[in-house]
């Protein structure tokens, strides 16, 4: 049986000795899940080692009576969704699925968790027996790669809001990036897309990061042009709406007013943007930079007809 109370803390009943004290819950779906384990859903699900069912799966993540992390998978994805809803919401939700949807107790937590369960020794890793898989672990937050890199895009997608201030007011990096933005370069891009190059005046003209936390020297001819990856994921987006990516890939969520949010990623990057704005993209080759790409004549076409491939929350 697993209980988890709103203010955070896990409770169970203390005569079974298989319970797990939750501290928190996601969803593994095709429209929402965890972009660390993977560009698009079939990658997220073989990390877990899960068949890429339609339906999804929520995870479920705790400690047991010894204090070890588990991950628990069970196939009741409402039920799950409900719970995660309800805690958002500060509201009390026992979360205790039936143990027939019960699919895979794995050792280790492939996310961060903040929270301990209280009463129980510091959380790690279980013993391992023979044939055990490896236990999950989140990555490393020191290091950059693509698991880093989808974390940042998800960042951005969060605080969408200041980082578009950013833009428009050329104003300091927010806590937790690496990167500055170049707002004049931007308003430039937006004048030159309509002349020769557009699609290259989109991204050229709105260098951020690189170029511009960079000093002189660094930023000499002979550096490599940052952006130079940014049109390759540009290209390689464009050519999802001719070849269907794999599911997940592309996905959209609800922003404010009208617009939709969308999250993309490939190999080596991922996009962030709004349907009625402009957006950024992040690589692994440019650690820990967000480098914009402002709103010319080409991007939001490319914005749209993603949006209308994508998956969506159900």
């Amino acid at each position: 049986m697993v209980r988890r109370r709103p203010d955070g803390e896990a409770a169970v009943a203390t005569a079974d000795d298989d319970a797990l004290y939750v501290l928190t819950a996601v969803l593994l779906t095709p429209a929402q899940f965890p972009s660390v384990l993977g560009d698009d859903y079939p990658a997220a699900c073989a990390a877990m080692g899960l068949e890429p069912y339609a339906e999804g799966y929520g995870l479920v993540l705790g400690q047991d009576g010894e204090g070890a992390r588990w991950t628990v998978i069970v196939d009741d994805v409402s039920l799950v969704a409900v719970a995660i809803a309800s805690w958002d919401c500060g509201m009390e939700y026992d979360l205790s699925p039936d143990e027939r949807s019960v699919v895979a107790a794995l050792p280790g937590w492939p996310l961060a968790v903040a929270t301990a369960a209280p009463g129980l020794p510091a959380p790690h890793d279980p013993e391992p027996e023979e044939g055990d898989r490896a236990p999950l672990s989140p990555p490393d937050g020191d290091g950059w790669g693509a698991p880093q890199r989808r974390l940042g895009a998800d960042e951005v997608a969060l605080q969408w809001a200041a980082w578009r201030a950013q833009m428009d007011e050329d104003g300091p990096t927010p806590t937790g990036t690496g990167t500055g933005t170049g707002t004049e370069n931007a308003e430039a891009a937006e004048v030159q897309g309509a002349g020769a190059g557009a699609e290259a005046a989109e991204v050229q003209g709105a260098r951020t990061g690189a170029e511009g936390a960079r000093t002189g020297a660094e930023a000499s001819d002979a550096s490599p042009d940052p952006y130079d990856g940014v049109r390759r994921a540009l290209a390689e987006l464009r050519g999802y709406l001719e070849d269907a990516p794999p599911v997940g890939r592309v996905r959209s969520s609800f922003a404010t007013g009208e617009a939709r949010m969308l999250r993309a990623d490939g190999p080596g990057w991922s996009l962030v943007a709004r349907t009625d704005d402009m957006a950024f993209v992040l690589l692994d080759d440019e650690p820990r930079e967000v480098l914009p790409v402002a709103r010319g004549p080409k991007l939001p076409a490319l914005l749209e007809a993603l949006d209308a491939i994508a998956v969506r929350p159900t």
